[in-house]
């Protein structure tokens, strides 16, 4: 599949490229402290950080069609990465997205640009009915990202995916392409976001926070 480059401001999203492996390694290893609460990790083998084998293997996902893989730089430095993933076509068409961004860099507005970006893309270009992002209920930045942006909650999903060393309960959020009028971007900045849309009831903040408790018991 062809990944494209996408750009609005200084914010712009590009293929992932194997010459990226140095500075990207260095990129995560300097924010270990910031990311490791949020990476996602293999319950049945060893923690690996292997840059140029994730690289590889994103852009096999890429050539087979199920993903976009991006680097976001901000001002022409790399900042982070967007994955667009899960792409499925036919009665389905969907994907999902996931993302980071190095804490320097936080506070910029980097990754609502981003996931917007993305967003858009697979909605005009690959022609997908839906996209999903799943977030863990203690990452307030990622949870004011999709509220931002408009993607509407959709539930509570426990023990979704492991965290960190655990199976990790996640909201999570869509949005569909009768959803919009305009673009993802152009309606965010455009202040034409529903109001409350992304919204978490307060019983499922309860019960998040209940079996957070719980993982931290045991």
């Amino acid at each position: 599949m062809f990944v494209p480059t996408l750009s609005d401001g200084p914010v712009t999203l590009r293929p992932i490229r194997l010459r990226d492996a140095r500075v990207l390694e260095r990129e995560l290893m300097e924010n270990r402290t910031w990311l490791r609460k949020w990476e996602a990790t293999n319950p049945y083998g060893p923690l690996s950080f292997d840059t140029r084998a994730s690289i590889r293997s994103l852009q096999a996902n890429a050539r087979a069609g199920y993903g976009l893989p991006f680097l976001i730089e901000y001002d022409g430095e790399i900042c982070g990465q967007i994955n667009v993933s899960s792409i499925s076509y036919g009665s389905v068409s969907s994907s999902s997205i996931g993302y980071w961004v190095s804490q320097r860099f936080a506070g910029k507005g980097i990754t609502p640009t981003a996931v917007a970006l993305a967003s858009d893309y697979v909605f005009s270009q690959l022609r997908l009915h839906r996209i999903e992002i799943c977030i863990r209920p203690e990452n307030a930045p990622s949870l004011r990202v999709v509220e931002k942006l408009g993607f509407r909650y959709e539930g509570l999903r426990r023990r979704f995916i492991h965290i960190n060393g655990d199976w990790r309960d996640h909201f999570c959020f869509g949005l569909v392409a009768e959803e919009l009028s305009l673009g993802v971007l152009k309606r965010w900045r455009g202040g034409l976001v529903p109001a409350g849309q992304g919204s978490v009831p307060e019983s499922d903040v309860e019960a998040a926070r209940t079996s957070i408790s719980l993982v931290r018991d045991r």
